[in-house]
């Protein structure tokens, strides 16, 4: 059943442009679900940074919305992959991959770019989706606002 269970969860994850008038509660409670309360502790900060990204595209499974990817971009050269999330209950099951996988084809830029928790779970994630972890040859360097 693993792998017959696997392409079920795919055929039945619809991945499509965020709107907000449909999806912004649902996309609150993403974001509750996963502890990311950066974000929801300002719901109109969220909704702004919602409508201000590039591309934001949503999964929905039976009418529930199960997934969301952001990016930043400058739709020519550059995306920055700002968030990737998926319900706890759904989790590898393809959702993250399927939405990652839809934003670059959409995104058609040179580099691709995205910052995470160092957790060797999202490492090897990432790594199957063709991206490299930065070490030698390329310095990264973040600054976050308390």
């Amino acid at each position: 059943m693993g792998g017959d269970f696997f392409l079920y969860c795919l055929r039945m994850t619809e991945i499509k442009p965020y709107i907000a008038n449909r999806d912004f509660d649902q996309v609150l409670e993403l974001y509750n679900a996963v502890n990311w309360l950066a974000y929801t502790n300002d719901p109109e900060k969220l909704k702004r940074a919602l409508a201000n990204s590039h591309l934001v595209l949503v999964g929905y499974s039976d009418q529930q919305l199960v997934g969301l990817v952001r990016c930043i971009s400058d739709g020519e050269v550059i995306c920055y992959i700002q968030d990737i999330l998926v319900t706890p209950a759904r989790q590898r099951e393809g959702i993250g991959r399927s939405l990652v996988e839809e934003l670059m084809s959409r995104t058609k830029v040179r580099q691709t770019v995205l910052m995470t928790d160092n957790e060797p779970r999202q490492k090897s994630f990432y790594e199957s989706l063709g991206f490299r972890l930065i070490e030698d040859d390329l310095n990264g360097f973040v600054r976050i606002q308390p």
